[in-house]
């Protein structure tokens, strides 16, 4: 990933509600959500969302699909996968004793999932 493209990725997650959007479309993967009801569940009025939702999109963050009348918003897991990769690439200088406590937190966010399917869902 590019510096450039990092950094449009990470300033657009930089404010409460695209964050809060973002987060929510990764629990619902890989289904999305349309917009309208992004809007309702973060209580944001629908034309602030679009707004929200463009500048995700353009960070590459999300892609919408058009279903019927409505656009269904989905999480690029592929991009946040590089970003995360991008971010952690050179962790502690290849010290892994550094590193160690962000891998063991990562594997106990999955093995909790993998244990308890509900939780994915919440």
């Amino acid at each position: 990933m590019e510096n450039v493209t990092a950094i449009t990725a990470l300033a657009a997650l930089a404010q409460t509600t695209r964050l809060e959007t973002f987060r929510l479309l990764v629990k619902h993967e890989p289904n999305g959500l349309p917009a309208g009801e992004l809007a309702r569940v973060l209580d944001v009025p629908q034309n602030t969302m679009s707004a929200h939702l463009a500048t995700l999109s353009r960070a590459g963050l999300i892609k919408g699909e058009r279903q019927s009348r409505s656009i269904i918003y989905r999480a690029d897991l592929d991009v946040f996968r590089e970003l995360t990769l991008f971010m952690i690439k050179d962790c502690c200088g290849g010290n892994a004793a550094l590193c160690k406590p962000l891998i063991v937190n990562l594997a106990q966010c999955t093995d909790d999932k993998t244990k308890n399917p509900e939780t994915m869902i919440n």
